[in-house]
């Protein structure tokens, strides 16, 4: 499976439909306040870091998962929303078009 992040397809592609993914992971509530704590006095934030790629990834393998079971070759302007820490968990949406190649490479050109 293709994930592309460009927003125009090479011509050699059909374009499909507009798949989404959506993926949210509570964050631990001893976790939690061990960064609410860390917020207080500055640096990175580990946990949250770690949660929000974990995330990512779930969502872009959703997606995959979406464009497989469409009959997809591949997905085109893949987009990851802005991953957001909201009420103790962290959301993400993952967006693209759903594209099929117009002569996939085990086919003959039409003559």
């Amino acid at each position: 499976m293709i994930l592309y992040s460009v927003d125009q397809a090479p011509d050699e592609v059909q374009m499909g439909e507009l798949l989404v993914s959506v993926a949210v992971s509570a964050a631990n509530i001893v976790k939690d306040i061990q960064q609410n704590i860390r917020n207080l006095v500055g640096g990175p934030m580990v946990h949250y870091e770690q949660l929000i790629e974990e995330v990512v990834g779930r969502a872009l393998s959703q997606l995959e998962k979406r464009a497989i079971e469409a009959g997809y070759d591949g997905v085109v302007g893949v987009k990851i929303s802005h991953p957001s820490v909201v009420d103790g968990g962290v959301e993400v949406i993952v967006y693209g078009n759903g594209f099929v190649f117009a002569n996939k490479p085990d086919e003959e050109p039409a003559n």
